[in-house]
């Protein structure tokens, strides 16, 4: 196999792991509803309807990235959704460790650092969205 087919699959690899892996997230928010969420935003004096957003970061761009489409952007829109539940649910975990050394952070860092990855490399040549260009 060639160096260049080689990185498509890492990439493939990559879109598939985070995106299916979130989308779990979402697909427990879409049947379990938000309402956590929102009475957390609410405490940080935002709006209710910022909430909703987390459909987008956990259901819309998990999609993207399994399908390849509008990938770098999926990969952001995955960033920033982590960023906000760091923020809003775990900014008191941030120094911490479990007992057998582990990050208490460690599936909201690789969604947070996956997505800025997936946003640097791009979707690769086994992508929906190819077909296009």
């Amino acid at each position: 196999m060639s160096t260049s087919t080689l990185d498509d699959l890492g990439k493939l690899v990559l879109r598939l792991t985070i995106g299916i892996l979130l989308l779990f997230h979402g697909i427990a928010k879409l049947r379990y509803g938000i309402s956590g969420i929102e009475s957390m935003v609410v405490a940080r004096g935002l709006p209710a309807f910022f909430s909703w957003a987390v459909y987008i970061g956990e259901v819309v761009a998990p999609l993207m990235l399994i399908f390849g489409l509008y990938t770098r952007v999926a990969g952001i829109i995955v960033a920033i959704n982590m960023l906000f539940a760091i923020a809003l649910a775990h900014t008191g975990h941030l120094g911490q460790f479990g007992n057998t050394g582990g990050w208490r952070l460690e599936l909201q860092g690789m969604y947070l650092f996956g997505g800025l990855a997936i946003a640097m490399l791009g979707a690769g040549r086994y992508a929906i969205g190819n077909r296009f260009n």
